[in-house]
């Protein structure tokens, strides 16, 4: 089987923002699809995985687009991993549009968790390690790595807080990654008051927000970008849970 795979998605009008592209986060739910699909193919998808009482949690993801797809336009998502390590897998994805249009890409980096201690588990101890049989290290991606997201903490304004609620939740049990970016969304300025557009979107996660917890979100115009830090609030204590860059086309 080959270490790449790629499918076919639509950009269905109703997931296109108010610029008449589509959204961030539709983006993010295909790419997630498609690596699951990639995954599921090859023997350590999400069914694989809860077998085993693990899960994969997203833990950096790097967007950067130069076109968005525009509705109803065909579009292509093509994943692979470049490098697998017992702790970490480093995920990539190329987005292209009809006629070989090019769209952006995308680059992340994922951790295997026990769904019990919810500690990180070994990568290699699913089906014999064979994961390692599809990590394609001659082939990256054109755009910076996602980072750790260094964010300034000085003059962070609290944009909105807000309880966690039931469609925020995933099948495990924790605040959907791309749940993030909506709420992030929501609270960006620039983005609401469509001034400005996405060039690239960057997300650190630092610790899962259950269904019990509150988020609040903290941010700042800074040149060019918009930065955000979201607090997990749990029994009235702030601790960290995911930290995002967005960086607008000039």
């Amino acid at each position: 089987m080959e270490k790449a795979a790629t499918y076919d998605f639509i950009a269905e009008p109703f997931r296109c923002d108010l610029n008449g592209e589509l959204m961030y986060s539709t983006l993010g739910n295909y790419m997630l699809n498609a690596a699951d699909y990639h995954s599921a193919e090859r023997g350590f998808g999400w069914k694989a995985l809860k077998a085993e009482n693990k899960a994969w949690v997203l833990s950096r993801l790097a967007i950067e687009m130069q076109n968005m797809p525009q509705p109803y336009e065909h579009f292509h998502i093509t994943t692979w991993m470049e490098k697998t390590l017992r702790a970490f897998t480093y995920r990539h994805w190329a987005i292209t549009g009809e006629n070989n249009r090019l769209c952006g890409y995308a680059t992340s980096v994922w951790a295997m968790i026990d769904l019990t201690t919810r500690q990180p588990a070994d990568i290699f101890k699913i089906g014999d390690g064979k994961i390692r049989d599809y990590a394609d290290e001659n082939r990256g991606v054109p755009i910076d790595r996602a980072s750790h997201v260094k964010i300034d903490k000085e003059n962070l304004e609290l944009l909105r807080e807000t309880d966690i609620a039931y469609s925020d939740i995933d099948i495990n049990n924790h605040v959907n990654s791309i749940k993030y970016i909506e709420h992030v969304m929501n609270v960006c300025p620039e983005i609401s008051k469509r001034s400005k557009q996405i060039r690239r979107l960057e997300v650190a996660y630092a610790t899962e927000s259950h269904m019990t917890d509150r988020l609040r979100f903290y941010g700042k115009e800074e040149g060019e970008r918009f930065c955000c830090v979201v607090m997990r609030v749990a029994d009235g204590v702030e601790q960290e849970a995911v930290r995002c860059n967005i960086s607008y086309k000039l």
